[in-house]
C-alpha cells in the first residue's frame, strides 16, 4: 500500500516554507526567513511578496529532497490560503496550484489559525508528544491574533474570545518600535526582560466583559509612561529598559492568563493548550506552566520550531482533511481575513 505523502506550502507573512508529512508524520520542515524588514520597523507587504517568489521553489526542492521524496510521490498540496498578507499569500497559493494541477493531485485549503492548533498534533520519527485530547481549550497568540478557542475536533473549532483590537504580539512590536529598539519587538522585549524587574512599573490592564481581549489600552498607557519620564530624564529607556520590557510583558501575561481562568472554569475543560508565534516567549510559557500547576490543567506547550509561521502545520492540517477528503477547487482564492 502506497504512502500518503502531503506536502505543505506556507506563504501568510514573511516566512516562506515547505513541509512535508508521510502518514502523519513529518519529514521534512524548511523555512526561509526575510531580514530585509528589520530596516523598517515591521513587514513591508510589496518586498515580502517579492522575497517569497525568490525563496519558494528552493524551499519545496529542499523539504522534498529532505523527506527523501519526489514530487510525483506526491499525495496532495495543502496551502494557506489565509489569513495574512494578500501579496505574500498569492505566492503560496499560485504556486501549489500550479503545482497540484501539473501532478495531477488535490489542492487541499488550510487556515491559518487552524494550523497554529493543530500544530500540538506534528510528530517526528523521533518524537511522540503526547497530544490534547478532544475537546481542549486553546490560547493562541501571535503578532495578528489572541484567541482562546474551544476545540472539539481538527475541524470543529469556536472563537470563544478574541481581541477587540491589538493582538498581544502587536502591542510587543509597537511598544518596541516605541522604546526604539528593533524589529521584530517581541523576541527583544523576552530578552530584556529576562534581566529585569516584573514589578518595576504598573501599566493599564482593560476591564472587558466576558473572555474577549483588548491591549490597546496598555499601548496607550505604556506609550504616556514614557513621554512623562523622558520630560525628566532624557535617558530614561536607556538606564531602564530591562525593566520596561519585563513589567510590559508581565502585564500582557495577567491579561491573557486571566482571561484563559476564566475560560476553563466557564467550560470546564482542563485540558489546555498554548500555541501561536508569541507562544515562544519565555514569560508566557511560564506563566501558562505555573497555571497549569496551580490549577490542575492538562498543559500542552508546543516546541520552539512549531509556535511560529511553518509549513509543517499546514502539512499536519492538510493530511487530517486529506484522510477525510476535503478538497479545495483550484479556482477558490486567497484571503486576507477570516475566522476559524
Amino acid at each position: 500500500m502506497s504512502k500518503t505523502y502531503i506536502l505543505g506550502i506556507e506563504s501568510s507573512c514573511d516566512d516562506t516554507g515547505a513541509a512535508v508529512i508521510g502518514d502523519g508524520v513529518l519529514l521534512s520542515n524548511v523555512t526561509a526567513g526575510q531580514a530585509v524588514h528589520s530596516a523598517y520597523g515591521g513587514v513591508v507587504p510589496e518586498l515580502a511578496s517579492r522575497a517569497h517568489q525568490q525563496n519558494i521553489v528552493p524551499v519545496v526542492s529542499e523539504a522534498l529532497r529532505q523527506a527523501g521524496i519526489k514530487a510525483e510521490d506526491l499525495s496532495a498540496v495543502a496551502v494557506t490560503l489565509g489569513p495574512g498578507l494578500l501579496g505574500s499569500l498569492l505566492v503560496g497559493v499560485s504556486f501549489a496550484k500550479g503545482l497540484a494541477l501539473a501532478l495531477n493531485i488535490p489542492l487541499i485549503e488550510a487556515n491559518h489559525l487552524q494550523g497554529h492548533i493543530l500544530a500540538h498534533f506534528i510528530r517526528t520519527p523521533e518524537e511522540n508528544e503526547p497530544t490534547p485530547p478532544y475537546p481542549y481549550l486553546c490560547l493562541l497568540v501571535s503578532g495578528g491574533n489572541s484567541q482562546i478557542v474551544r476545540v472539539d475536533a481538527y475541524n470543529k473549532m469556536t472563537i470563544l474570545g478574541q481581541t477587540i483590537d491589538d493582538a498581544a504580539g502587536e502591542a510587543m512590536d509597537k511598544c518596541s518600535k516605541v522604546m526604539g529598539f528593533g524589529y521584530p519587538g517581541g523576541p527583544i522585549i523576552d530578552k530584556l526582560a529576562r534581566q529585569g524587574n516584573p514589578e518595576a512599573y504598573q501599566f493599564s490592564k482593560p476591564n472587558i466583559k466576558g473572555l474577549d481581549y483588548s491591549f490597546s489600552g496598555l499601548k496607550t498607557s505604556f506609550l504616556y509612561f514614557l513621554r512623562d519620564q523622558l520630560k525628566e530624564d532624557a535617558d530614561f529607556i536607556e538606564h531602564h529598559k530591562e525593566d520596561l520590557a519585563a513589567s510590559l510583558e508581565k502585564t500582557i501575561m495577567d491579561i491573557l492568563m486571566k482571561k484563559l481562568d476564566l475560560a476553563v472554569k466557564q467550560t470546564g475543560i482542563r485540558h489546555v493548550a498554548l500555541s501561536g508565534g508569541v507562544s515562544a516567549n519565555t514569560a508566557l510559557r511560564e506563566a501558562f506552566r505555573m497555571r497549569g500547576k496551580n490549577k490542575g490543567w492538562n498543559i500542552y506547550i508546543p516546541k520552539f520550531g512549531y509556535t511560529t509561521d511553518n509549513a509543517a502545520m499546514i502539512a499536519i492540517t492538510g493530511y487530517y482533511k486529506f484522510l477525510d477528503n476535503d478538497l479545495c477547487p483550484l479556482n477558490k482564492p486567497a484571503y486576507s481575513r477570516t475566522t476559524l
